[in-house]
């Protein structure tokens, strides 16, 4: 059960920040931006279909990609918590207004950040599964780190104004990265049986690829202490249930539907 409790931590992973990410569609700040973050989010989407097939397949209880997307209640979610933010930083609620592109392209490049330190590792996965879908998810996962990447050091080296929004979010956000180095019983359990990587050991060069980018944005490495969250045991924030209850509305409405 610990491995399949890993591949649905990748998969909330990504569903929840692809849903998070297309609420940007229709929103965009500019044309280009609004196909470009539905793009992400297709991407995040479909990485999330490979991994419930196959915790469906490895579960052998009659799941699907559907029922352990739609069906679930956010406790079971394993999902980092970062992910589940809105993005208008530490303002609760869901005012469409109150919008921060900043946050989204900074969530955009810490996670990415990660999964491609992530991604790399896991195409050599004894599973064949997981590196056939790390193998995929790579690709992917460094176009949505250089498209982040690039609008961060815009943002960082741009107006006062939009220097100031990037580095407030990234006060905001930088704390919740502490999650990425607690490893979870499951996650322990996934490395031990070779299906996983120990994410403690990428810390060091993660935390050099975001200096880097820090440094040409012009940018603070601030702080990374205080709370420590732990949506990956189940531990969410309020924001998890307001995003599956929009998300998960339709399937649970009507349960029997097929498109």
């Amino acid at each position: 059960m610990a491995a399949v409790d890993y591949w649905l931590h990748l998969a909330d992973n990504v569903l929840v920040l692809g849903q998070r990410n297309a609420e940007w569609c229709g929103h965009g700040p500019i044309l280009e931006e609004d196909i470009a973050m539905t793009n992400n989010s297709l991407d995040l989407i479909g990485q999330a279909r490979m991994l419930y097939q196959v915790a469906a397949a490895r579960l052998g209880d009659g799941s699907t990609e559907d029922s352990l997307a739609y069906f679930r209640d956010p406790q079971a979610f394993k999902n980092l918590t970062l992910l589940e933010l809105p993005h208008h930083g530490p303002l609760v609620g869901y005012a469409v207004d109150n919008r921060d592109y900043a946050v989204t392209i900074v969530r955009n490049f810490l996670y990415s950040a990660l999964m491609a330190l992530v991604w790399e590792r896991l195409q050599a996965s004894k599973d064949s599964d997981m590196a056939a879908i790390a193998a995929k998810s790579l690709k992917e996962t460094r176009y949505h780190l250089r498209h982040a990447h690039d609008w961060l050091i815009r943002f960082g080296d741009g107006t006062e104004v939009s220097a100031q929004r990037a580095q407030a979010a990234l006060d905001y956000l930088l704390p919740f990265t502490q999650e990425f180095w607690s490893a979870a019983p499951y996650e322990q359990a996934a490395v031990d049986a070779g299906l996983a990587i120990d994410v403690r050991s990428l810390q060091a060069e993660w935390e050099q690829l975001v200096a880097h980018t820090l440094e040409v944005a012009k940018l603070q490495f601030s702080p990374r202490t205080g709370y420590q969250t732990q949506g990956k045991l189940g531990q969410h924030s309020e924001h998890l249930s307001y995003l599956l209850g929009e998300m998960q509305s339709l399937a649970r409405a009507h349960p029997e539907g097929v498109w």
